[in-house]
Order: structure tokens, then sequence, then C-alpha cells
């Protein structure tokens, strides 16, 4: 289980289904703070519908 709030950018490229996009991750967690829900990944620019199947792997735990 990751948790969306703690990773760097080279361990969320690690993972697959989010391979490629861990800049953008923790780009928006700096600038609009820790993720609150499993949801505002959609909001990761390039992220939208690319991460159904990460769910089941990650969670959301307060920052």
């Amino acid at each position: 289980m990751i948790d969306l709030n703690t990773p760097t950018a080279e361990e969320f490229d690690a993972i697959q289904g989010l391979r490629g996009h861990g800049f953008e991750i923790v780009r928006y967690r700096e600038e609009r703070g820790y993720f609150t829900s499993l949801r505002q990944r959609d909001e990761v620019p390039g992220l939208a519908g690319k991460t159904d199947g990460i769910g089941a792997h990650a969670s959301v735990e307060a920052g």
C-alpha cells in the first residue's frame, strides 16, 4: 500500500500505473497540499482515467 502523500517522484515512477508521472504527482502535492482523497489523483495533469487500477494499492493518510 502506498500513501500518495509521501513518495518521491522516483518512487512514484517505480510503480506500475504511475510510471512517468512522478514529477506531476509531486508537483501537484507541492502546489495544492496533501491529497485528501484518492479521487484527487485524477486532478493531476496527465493522470485522469489512467490510474483506475491503482486504487487497491494506494491510500491517502492525513498529511
